[in-house]
């Protein structure tokens, strides 16, 4: 019978705190799973990378690992990057079994996570038919050269919009395509909505979050009429997914 591990893929960040967030996602599943091995690691810029979770489980025993991308969505990293280091590594290991998962995509607990964060950043516990009529939701996805993560990320939109009710919605991304962030809320605020929920469909922390809160705070300064929430990301040391 063949021993079975998890190895958990993520792209790396240059950021320490969304380093030790992932490092939480991996212990969050050896919780979920004390009797098999579990293993992280990283394509670049952090420490462990794939190949030292990879062989970190290869030393424990392990004849088949289960290999997820700790992603959103399936872009260029999900796609191709980690699929060609498990070729690679299975190919130099023949005796182990590689079985490559899906991301995390719009499940329905990923969606009510979702909502969730952005429902704190309104200080409520739920929402009537009605309550946020006169508010606007702008989703911020990471962005990408994936025309299909992009639209993923607007589908992710419509359904939290028609969830929960919002007056309008929009999708942003922080990079590589368009609306950018500021593009988006120079839109949002033409639209002429005095409640604007900004909300980043982002895993963790990282050097994008900041930008786009950043970003927030210095429109908001030239429009006082106008309230703005930012909601926090999915997961951070007091929000483990």
């Amino acid at each position: 019978m063949q021993k079975l591990g998890i190895m958990i893929c993520g792209h790396g960040s240059r950021s320490k705190s969304a380093e030790e967030e992932f490092g939480l996602l991996a212990q969050g599943l050896k919780k979920r799973f004390p009797d098999i091995p579990v293993e992280y690691g990283f394509l670049e810029y952090s420490a462990p990378n794939i190949h030292m979770g990879l062989n970190a489980l290869r030393d424990a025993g392990v004849d088949h690992i289960i290999a997820v991308p700790g992603m959103l969505f399936a872009a260029t990293h999900a796609k191709n990057d980690i699929p060609s280091v498990l070729t690679t590594y299975q190919n130099k290991n023949p005796h182990l079994t590689i079985s490559y998962g899906r991301e995390l995509a719009l499940h329905p607990e990923m969606i009510a996570a979702f909502e969730a964060r952005i429902l704190e950043a309104l200080n409520k516990n739920h929402v009537h038919v009605g309550d946020l009529y006169d508010s606007m939701l702008v989703v911020v996805g990471r962005g990408t050269s994936d025309t299909y993560a992009n639209a993923e990320a607007a589908k992710l939109t419509r359904i939290i919009s028609e969830n929960m009710g919002f007056g309008w919605s929009e999708t942003v991304y922080s990079g590589v395509t368009f609306p950018s962030v500021g593009q988006g809320l120079e839109m949002a605020l033409k639209l002429g909505y005095k409640n604007i929920v900004v909300a980043p469909y982002f895993l963790f922390s990282g050097k994008l979050i900041d930008r786009i809160y950043n970003y927030v705070d210095r429109v908001s300064e030239n429009v006082p009429d106008v309230k703005f929430f930012k909601a926090h990301y999915l997961a951070d040391q007091d929000h483990v997914i």
